[in-house]
């Protein structure tokens, strides 16, 4: 079981939770995923968490392979009055700002976010620890090889696990030392690494065990899965739903997808067959 102080509200996860995945851009390489209106934006947050999403986590900039790089004003712009109307409509559901900019984070906070989600886990914006230090939100720190820019150009590692392990063994003291503990560990599929690596990851992610934080699981309709099945991000959600149950076998605690509610009943349903 992990608990989270969300500004004051305790989100306790004792079994597997999903984050519905809200993106308020034009370019995300999934296009199901993409809004843009209010009308647009609040239909899927509905959708989302009716279907039985615990966190929707909400971004205005695209981290794809080759997607365009927005200023710190221009994401702000998108996301932080998204963040505003879903949560003066939604109060109850916890939101999650997903940047890698500082002052997005505290914009997004001021105006509701729940909680941080950083792709780079502070290492593209060496503001961001002590700025989540002063906003004393929970952390999403992901791990990435490089940056969205140059990630996927030449990924290479000794030991794939190991190096990802011992990066969040470092990183999470790193928290620690800024002035917060409530950290949740993202291994970065698909961020840096080869389908190889990620299919690495995925078999033995039980060793993020040691880190004793919750473990965030992205693999929705990512290349991994397109890719090796010859198929497009358009017809992975069979595909990320195997791929899903492995991690929740594994000891995923939270599944970030664009589909709750078949993510969910991959919960169910995993929950079911190990009940004692």
């Amino acid at each position: 079981m992990y608990t989270l102080n969300c500004k004051g509200r305790l989100l306790v996860i004792e079994q597997p939770i999903v984050m519905g995945i809200l993106n308020i851009t034009p370019d995300s390489f999934y296009s199901g995923s993409r809004t843009s209106t209010n009308d647009t934006i609040l239909a899927k947050a509905e959708q989302m968490l009716q279907e039985g999403a615990t966190i929707l986590d909400m971004g205005g900039q695209s981290t794809r392979p080759g997607s365009t790089r927005l200023t710190v004003a221009e994401e702000a712009e998108r996301v932080v009055p998204a963040v505003q109307l879903v949560k003066k409509n939604f109060p109850e559901c916890f939101v999650s700002v997903d940047t890698y900019h500082s002052d997005v984070a505290r914009e997004a906070v001021e105006a509701g976010a729940d909680m941080v989600n950083d792709i780079s886990a502070g290492e593209m914006d060496a503001a961001m620890l002590s700025t989540i230090a002063r906003l004393q939100v929970p952390y999403i720190a992901m791990h990435m090889q490089g940056t969205p820019d140059t990630m996927q150009q030449n990924p290479v590692y000794e030991n794939v696990t190991r190096e990802v392990l011992d990066y969040f063994i470092k990183k999470t003291e790193q928290c620690r030392a800024a002035g917060f503990s409530d950290v949740l560990i993202d291994p970065g599929f698909g961020f840096g690494k080869t389908i190889a690596h990620n299919f690495q990851l995925l078999r033995e992610l039980e060793a993020f065990q040691i880190l004793k934080q919750a473990v965030l699981v992205g693999l929705s309709r990512k290349s991994t899965i397109y890719k090796t099945l010859g198929t497009t991000a358009d017809d992975a959600l069979n595909g990320t739903t195997v791929l899903n149950t492995i991690a929740l076998q594994n000891g995923a605690s939270v599944l970030r997808v664009h589909d709750v509610k078949e993510a969910m009943e991959a919960i169910q349903l995993v929950t079911a067959v190990y009940k004692k």
